[in-house]
């Protein structure tokens, strides 16, 4: 256990950003998923910059790496552009 009232501050400060971390990355991983799942083209094209918003904000975060969400938006606006 800690023993200093910063370092519980700190695993208080932790704990709260963790989850905050969790809820971001998870509801950007569902919209990715959501986005490949559409066969419409215009309907993909209209979610595309939703679904690069949320990666880029992760990458500002550093909540992923930012090679990674480069990764990510190159293969979802490939997969968008392939839609017939």
């Amino acid at each position: 256990m800690a023993n200093h009232k910063s370092a519980l501050k700190r695993i208080r400060q932790n704990r709260k950003r963790r989850l905050a971390n969790r809820y971001y990355k998870k509801s950007t991983r569902t919209a990715i998923k959501n986005l490949r799942s559409i066969t419409d083209k215009a309907e993909a094209e209209k979610f595309l910059p939703k679904v690069i918003s949320m990666i880029d904000k992760l990458a500002k975060r550093n909540t992923i790496h930012k090679n990674k969400a480069a990764n990510l938006k190159s293969k979802l606006m490939r997969h968008v552009s392939k839609l017939g």
